[in-house]
């Protein structure tokens, strides 16, 4: 797909205009609003009790996996731009928002609706490597979240840029942690962090080339 729309000509030179065109037409409170629906829904089947015979975890899952396919999302946008010409890089701090927002979700049912001992919630995060690498997920996630808005941009200049690399270090520590969740060999979280590792690789490889 990516190889067909490298490919120049008049008929997909309008169909890119095209699409950024409706592209910068879309205004950013619809991201919001459609990338919360997902959250609404997930904690309304749990209170209609259909979330299965352990509601508790589904729901951690849920909104856990959520939050690393934004996570994915948002890496996708800067090679979809190169090698495509098609520019969604307006949402991508909603994206990253919305992001931390399902991590923030996925900790707070995790702390509140399954642990809720403050104790074992420290012996958790100390014991178990999975919950250990999520938190320091989340604990990377935070600058960001906080940093994420016009005026931190302007104090922090070129600064923000080089806070806002954390984004890579965050994919790959919530892959390894769904990896880590799901203990033994399955398909899916491996998945997931064979994309994130190819995405980060197709950032990487432009830098390295102008090296060479």
């Amino acid at each position: 797909m990516i190889f067909f729309w490298r490919h120049q000509g008049p008929e997909k030179d309008e169909i890119r205009s095209y699409l950024n065109t409706v592209i910068r037409r879309i205004p950013i409170w619809l991201i919001y609003f459609l990338g919360s629906l997902p959250a609404v829904w997930s904690f309304w089947l749990g209170l209609i009790n259909q979330l299965g015979p352990n509601p508790i975890n589904k729901l951690e899952h849920l909104l856990g996996e959520f939050a690393l396919q934004l996570l994915v999302l948002g890496l996708i946008l800067s090679p979809l731009k190169r090698y495509t010409a098609i520019n969604l890089l307006k949402f991508r701090r909603s994206i990253g928002l919305l992001a931390f927002f399902y991590v923030a979700l996925h900790l707070f049912v995790w702390l509140l609706l399954d642990v809720r001992i403050l104790s074992q919630i420290w012996a958790d995060i100390m014991k178990r490597p999975y919950i250990t690498i999520g938190m320091l997920a989340f604990l990377a996630m935070l600058p960001l979240a906080l940093t994420s808005n016009q005026k931190s941009m302007k104090w922090l200049g070129r600064n923000w840029f080089t806070l806002h690399k954390l984004t890579y270090l965050i994919c790959l520590l919530g892959a390894v942690h769904f990896v880590m969740v799901r203990k033994g060999f399955q398909l899916e979280p491996l998945i997931y962090l064979s994309v994130i590792l190819l995405l980060l690789l197709m950032r990487l490889a432009p830098r390295l080339k102008s090296k060479i």
